[in-house]
């Protein structure tokens, strides 16, 4: 029995499929998909293109893609690593020599090449029953027909306003009578939807080559770009094997470097040497143990995390329990301890859907192009968002995150995927850029060591140690932020909410499915 409680929206309950989605027309599309017979991954599809169009800060063609596919919710596992490249020409030295130290976050050398059209188009030829002319018709009639700005998206709008005004072809496609868009402002992308209808009729080389490739080649090279034809051309989608961990007698499961997901494996593999349910879910002890496992994970991610097809990245040794018994004895209860400062660069815009199906198909899905709303580069003439994820880069020779040819960045996103004895429990996912595996680990908890349903563990409050600075949510108590200062902590309070997540829990011996959808965003879960 809990001996608390967090008002807030009730669960969602189905027999038969279930969707969690960041926009209700999202979750809506996606049920419809599955009413018509689709798979959970047709479903998240449909779903993450009308996403690319209706919430344009967060996601789009112009963006990255991961997601871990389980058939039937038994067995094996997938994993898809649909990120993108840097250029060919895109050496350190070259960036060196014209004392460029740092990628600058909205310049053409943010822009890797967008991975998320060839990974739809992968994840379906694997998973799907219906193919990309039928999945993108929703994203195709919102972008051409006018969709209504929600508000959540709204708050974004105005808060990237100045980066849009000063953005690539942004002022035309973004700023409708040169003003941020407000929440029931109806919007049109009749270029996006064009675009959006010759992918839908000729599949993913609509996108990589020919004309539309052409006018993003054309318009980043137009504003110092080193992309070339052959670099989109030759764009693939990984597949691969997921890396995973106990915890609580659970696996959890995520996509291997360069994905993230590994940060939040070593979280879990030092929380798990500690007893949380001696504290309060919302109590100092147990924000103040998950901040130092989580500094202690990211310390590791940049020093050791990169494109493995580039640089070695041992994650047999990250993973190993040893690797979290060193740093566990050093944990205070009574302090901080004294970590290097890291300072990745936050990449806060992401959307992630969850899907289970009638078969019980698993899908968990994220998709993102970077910061939000990207590079604010619009390519000229096809209306495409293009994505800031090499702005993850370093520019620094021998960090295994540096720049180099071909190479693919340190990501942030990062699908989760929670099961039993290899039997799928929780496809889930938290938003938020270097929230995330913070999150992931945040939810997780509360489920596993707290009771919570999977509404209830989304909703608790939340903190992110970054950049030396606890940044805590308004509805951690001041008591609970006192108490952290008192340990050495340094706080903030945010004002925009942490992330934002959706999970999904099955229940096989009862034949139903729970979802869950974060109201820090517009979406929900819905089933049937």
């Amino acid at each position: 029995m809990r001996s608390f409680h967090f008002a807030g929206r009730s669960t969602v309950h189905a027999q038969n499929a279930m969707v969690a989605t960041s926009h209700p027309l999202a979750a809506l599309t996606a049920i419809e998909v599955l009413r018509a017979g689709g798979t959970a991954a047709d479903a998240a599809v449909a779903a993450c293109a009308l996403l690319g169009v209706i919430e344009p800060q967060s996601t789009g063609i112009g963006g990255d893609c991961f997601a871990l596919l389980q058939k039937k919710g038994e067995g094996k596992v997938t994993a898809y690593n649909g990120s993108g490249r840097a250029p060919m020409a895109a050496k350190a030295e070259w960036y060196l020599e014209r004392k460029i130290n740092s990628v600058p976050l909205t310049s053409a050398h943010a822009v890797s090449i967008p991975g998320s059209v060839d990974a739809w188009a992968t994840i379906l030829r694997d998973h799907g029953k219906f193919g990309l002319d039928r999945l993108l018709q929703p994203a195709i009639d919102a972008a051409e027909q006018g969709y209504v700005v929600a508000p959540r998206i709204a708050f974004d709008w105005k808060n990237q306003f100045e980066k849009l005004k000063n953005g690539t072809n942004t002022e035309r496609y973004l700023l409708p009578g040169g003003k941020p868009a407000v929440a029931g402002d109806v919007i049109r992308q009749p270029e996006l939807g064009k675009t959006l209808r010759a992918i839908a009729s000729k599949g993913r080389d609509a996108f990589y080559k020919g004309e539309i490739a052409e006018d993003m080649v054309e318009t980043l090279r137009g504003i110092g770009g080193l992309h070339t034809l052959d670099d989109f051309a030759a764009h693939t989608t990984e597949t691969t094997v997921p890396i995973g961990t106990d915890y609580k007698g659970y696996e959890a499961w995520q996509c291997p470097p360069n994905g993230p997901g590994i940060t939040m494996l070593v979280m879990l593999n030092i929380l798990s040497r500690f007893d949380l349910t001696k504290f309060a879910p919302v109590s100092v002890e147990r924000f103040h143990i998950e901040a130092e496992a989580a500094r202690i994970a990211y310390m590791m991610r940049e020093q050791f995390i990169g494109d493995p097809r580039q640089v070695d990245v041992d994650v047999a040794r990250i993973l190993a329990k040893n690797f979290a018994e060193e740093h566990v004895g050093k944990i205070r209860m009574d302090g901080v301890l004294e970590l290097p400062n890291v300072a990745p660069p936050m990449n806060p815009s992401t959307i992630y859907c969850t899907v289970v199906d009638k078969d019980r198909n698993v899908c968990s899905f994220i998709n993102s192009i970077a910061h939000s709303f990207g590079s604010a580069i619009v390519s000229n003439k096809t209306g495409i968002l293009l994505q800031n994820r090499a702005g993850g880069f370093r520019i620094q020779p021998g960090h295994p995150n540096c720049i180099a040819p071909g190479k693919r960045p340190l990501h942030t996103i990062i699908p989760g995927l929670a099961t039993k004895n290899g039997r799928a429990i929780m496809p889930f996912g938290v938003m938020g850029g270097q929230y995330q595996p913070v999150g992931q680990c945040h939810v997780l908890t509360n489920i596993l060591d707290y009771g919570c349903d999977v509404q209830e563990a989304i909703d608790m409050p939340r903190g992110l140690h970054y950049e030396g600075v606890y940044q805590l949510e308004d509805g951690v108590p001041a008591q609970v932020v006192e108490g952290l200062k008192k340990l050495g902590h340094q706080t903030t309070s945010v004002v925009s909410p942490l992330g934002g997540g959706q999970a999904i829990w099955i229940d096989w011996d009862k034949g139903t499915l729970t979802g869950g959808s974060d109201p820090r965003k517009d979406g929900c879960a819905l089933g049937y």
